[in-house]
């Protein structure tokens, strides 16, 4: 049988608070296999996005591991998580942290250059992958010089730019209108579908999740629908 490219093993995740420890989730159980796309809903407050940062390896759980590719992050330092997130995993958050100094194109070819890319080979990748997203006219404008839904856009873009075996996402869509949202659901649904990516994403769109092959609801820091 093959392994699942994540795994959560009965993590649990708290945080402080004034009056004690608050815990966001509890011994969660989930696997998500290779090439599945996947919707976490929920009520906010309930856990959805610190469940995301853990299965990228931006955050570790208190109790229990998280598996990627069969390997327990907690085995791995902090370089060599940081280099497992460069080479896998794409992130889209729901602020999208661009860097203010950079185009959208060097934005976009940024995980490219650092993975190793030529510069030319990196700004036509990166040029391409714009068009997508419908800003091959704005490749030279800085981040400022874009409107929110612009900037989440190129985010995206920077997301899938190295096709990561892995895409995380926390509301990708939400800051953009109707028909730029649509077209990126139909962006990750290509990624998804033609070239294996696996996808979790978390949402409150009814359109994006009944784009998923699998809807997870977490509640009260629990799973349902594992």
């Amino acid at each position: 049988m093959t392994t699942p490219l994540l795994q959560a093993r009965r993590v649990t995740r708290a945080f402080r608070a004034s009056d004690g420890a608050l815990e966001v989730l509890h011994a969660v159980d989930l696997e998500v296999r290779r090439g599945e796309f996947v919707a976490i809903t929920g009520p906010s407050g309930s856990g959805k996005s610190t469940l995301l940062y853990l299965l990228g390896a931006m955050d570790r759980p208190d109790e229990g591991e998280i598996l990627i590719g069969g390997q327990s992050t907690s085995s791995l330092g902090e370089s060599d998580l940081a280099s497992l997130r460069q080479r896998h995993i794409g992130f889209v958050f729901q602020f999208h942290f661009l860097l203010q100094d950079l185009t959208a194109v060097e934005n976009v070819m940024t995980p490219l250059l650092l993975g190793g890319m030529s510069f030319r080979k990196a700004r036509e990748q990166a040029t391409g992958m714009l068009e997508q997203v419908g800003l091959g006219h704005r490749l030279t404008h800085l981040p400022s010089r874009l409107s929110g839904g612009e900037q989440q856009r190129v985010a995206i873009a920077r997301a899938l730019v190295h096709r990561p075996a892995l895409l995380l996402g926390d509301e990708p869509t939400g800051n953009l209108d109707t028909r730029t949202g649509e077209q990126i659901h139909a962006l990750l649904r290509q990624a998804n579908r033609e070239h294996g990516q696996t996808i979790v994403l978390v949402t409150h769109n009814p359109a994006l999740a009944a784009l998923a092959d699998r809807v997870i609801s977490i509640e009260d820091g629990r799973v349902h629908g594992v």
